[in-house]
């Protein structure tokens, strides 16, 4: 049974949205191996940066979904993959078809080249979703043309762009999140968020230049803003305020290693990244020219307790969707 390319593609990037962010300052990329026409191999992203990309942990996983018992799988590294794959492959992926929503890396970084490997593993066709838009990565579609492997550019293009648009973003200036979290019937009061919904925002704060929140919300409640739940990095905090008072024995303030800005001037955030932005809706107000997505955490439950405001007046559409054991995330970018 042949199936179209968009159904493979939307797989791998279905896959890489799970690892959006938490990448960075890399692009969450997926790719997904098909041997023949239909059989699907192996569905993976990159996960972190300096880590395996993408196309390399869909290759291992393909190589031992024939190959169970292989040394391949103890090789956890870019470079020993990439070197053992190069010796041990023996045509394995020369009747395989290979899906990845960005363009195969082209330079030597922390990490071996990707384009180089699959020019050397052979595969049947690479279908690419976006041409990478970092000039020194680039050169990968040029790569596999000019040692004959079939490439296809441009399948499910659009959805690829949203993708990669916060590697854009905070490629070329900063790129602003909000993280929200509440119930089916929009309570934003008390403990909302499953342990693993908290660990996922803890692995974001891990990964975020700065955390802005808004003075109120950190008088009310007090918050420690760290990443805990992964034992990860506590980011950087801009309180937006007006008042600078601020009693010193809220757990933010007692934090190691990390700098606390208190300021109501939004031009210092241009001097950072990647931001998160946690706190109530006045804060959405206040920054809804800068949001480049709002991320929506909503837990299935119904809660007494505060619900939206209702005199905003904003327009989102959905880029993407998918679940984090109960809950379902969303993520909402401002229409223009």
């Amino acid at each position: 049974m042949k199936i179209n390319n968009e159904f493979f593609m939307k797989l791998a990037i279905n896959e890489a949205w799970k690892y959006q962010f938490l990448t960075y300052p890399n692009p969450a990329v997926g790719c997904v191996i098909v041997k023949g026409e239909s059989e699907i191999l192996s569905i993976e992203a990159h996960k972190e940066a300096g880590m395996p990309h993408a196309e390399v942990n869909a290759l291992k996983a393909a190589f031992l979904k024939y190959h169970p018992n292989d040394l391949i799988k103890t090789k956890k590294t870019s470079h020993d993959i990439h070197e053992y794959l190069i010796k041990n492959h023996n045509g394995f992926f020369n009747d395989c078809k290979v899906y990845v929503t960005l363009e195969p890396c082209n330079h030597i970084g922390k990490t071996p080249a990707c384009a180089n490997l699959l020019k050397e593993l052979n595969p049947k066709k690479v279908i690419i979703a976006h041409e990478d838009p970092n000039k020194e990565a680039s050169g990968g579609l040029e790569t596999l043309l000019s040692v004959n492997i079939n490439t296809e550019i441009g399948c499910m293009k659009k959805e690829a762009y949203e993708l990669l648009y916060p590697f854009i973003k905070w490629n070329s200036g900063t790129f602003i999140f909000y993280k929200m979290a509440q119930t089916l019937n929009g309570s934003v009061d008390g403990a909302i968020s499953s342990n693993a919904a908290k660990a996922y925002v803890h692995a974001l704060r891990d990964k975020i230049d700065l955390m802005l929140i808004g003075g109120n919300t950190v008088r009310v409640d007090k918050p420690t803003l760290d990443a805990r739940y992964i034992a990860g990095r506590a980011p950087n905090v801009m309180i937006y305020s007006k008042n600078k008072i601020f009693d010193n024995s809220i757990p933010l303030f007692k934090v190691p290693n990390r700098n606390v800005i208190i300021s109501n001037d939004l031009f210092k955030l241009l001097d950072y990244k990647f931001i998160m932005v946690e706190g109530t809706y006045n804060l959405v107000d206040i920054l809804k020219e800068k949001l480049d997505y709002v991320i929506l955490l909503i837990s299935p439950k119904i809660r007494k307790g505060a619900n939206a405001l209702n005199d905003l007046d904003i327009d989102y559409e959905i880029v993407h969707e998918n679940y984090i054991g109960e809950e379902k995330i969303l993520y909402l970018k401002r229409k223009n």
